[in-house]
């Protein structure tokens, strides 16, 4: 009876991996809906429903700067039927957030990636600055004076406007918003000085006039902003920055259950049509194996703790 026993535990993961999805899957997306993680992570659902044969319901759960969502995620039971959509938000939130409820590498698990977007560094038509040189010039002629907006602490704007001011050696001020909304409200209206932003998202505004692209934030620059140089190679060495989105489960989600999101996942990101769809937008598929994806979300972490260190980023309790 005892070795029946010990057998069937053995078993059981595999069969329940084999049986799996047999209900359907939550997502709990950590933002309001509508925004550039929201939309991708929509559209991998969709995929993965046609692949899998269950439904992949998105809840969006934001709040808290995506740590209650994340929360409930590394809560819920680990069988597969609860995921996370990550993004680098959370990496920073490890050492932003001094009282979080998880730990966000220990209490859970990830998955696979998604895509990979630049961010584009813009500023309102009022400021008079046409590169980032005179930008960088301007900021050092009036120390404190100009400000950037970001849709709120520690998300991938406000992070990217930090790592500028570590490299640069410059002073600008943060201003949060709750959301992206209202931080691209403000420049258009020139209440705030400059942003960044995901490049699928300023790139229309940037060709209508409405705001003035000064580099992106990739290791090359944008096909859909060919003409705007990198912030690299206009000056800020080493500047590299960009909206990552993934997925996560609680830890202790079966191997084979991780195993078979990460090979439907990546099968997903680089089906043609929607990989074209994504790259015409100004998003790049990403596909990891899943001890690469932990390794690239290590790094990440690593990384923005660094820069949360080095400018003094006063910690959230």
């Amino acid at each position: 009876m005892v070795a029946a026993t010990a057998a069937a535990i053995v078993l059981a993961v595999p069969v329940a991996a084999q049986e799996y999805p047999s209900r359907a899957v939550k997502i709990i997306v950590p933002f309001g809906a509508g925004g550039p993680t929201d939309i991708y992570t929509r559209a991998v659902a969709a995929e993965l429903q046609k692949s899998l044969h269950q439904t992949f319901v998105m809840e969006n759960r934001p709040g808290a700067g995506t740590t209650i969502g994340t929360d409930a995620v590394a809560k819920a039971a680990p069988d597969g039927y609860t995921l996370l959509m990550v993004s680098g938000t959370q990496t920073v939130n490890e050492t932003l957030y001094s009282k979080k409820p998880y730990r966000l590498m220990h209490d859970l698990v990830p998955v696979a990636p998604l895509i990979d977007t630049d961010l584009v560094l813009v500023v309102s038509p009022s400021v008079p600055a046409r590169t980032l040189q005179e930008l960088l010039a301007l900021a050092r002629a009036k120390p404190g004076a100009l400000n950037y907006g970001s849709s709120g602490p520690g998300s991938n704007y406000h992070m990217a406007g930090e790592l500028l001011k570590d490299i640069s050696g410059i002073d600008i001020q943060h201003v949060p918003y709750k959301g992206s909304t209202g931080m691209r409200t403000d420049i258009l209206s020139g209440q705030i000085q400059m942003l960044f932003d995901s490049v699928p998202t300023m790139a229309p505004m940037i060709k209508q006039g409405l705001v003035r692209a000064i580099g992106t934030s990739g290791k090359t620059r944008s096909p859909i902003l060919p003409d705007v140089p990198t912030l690299d190679e206009a000056g800020a060495k080493g500047f590299q920055a960009s909206l990552w989105v993934g997925f996560m489960a609680p830890a202790g989600t079966p191997q084979p259950i991780i195993d078979l999101l990460n090979r439907e996942i990546s099968k997903a990101v680089t089906q043609p049509s929607l990989k074209k769809t994504w790259e015409d937008q100004g998003a790049t598929p990403i596909v990891m194996t899943q001890p690469e994806f932990k390794a690239f979300m290590t790094a990440q972490i690593e990384k923005w703790a660094r820069i949360i260190a080095t400018n003094h980023i006063a910690p959230i309790n």
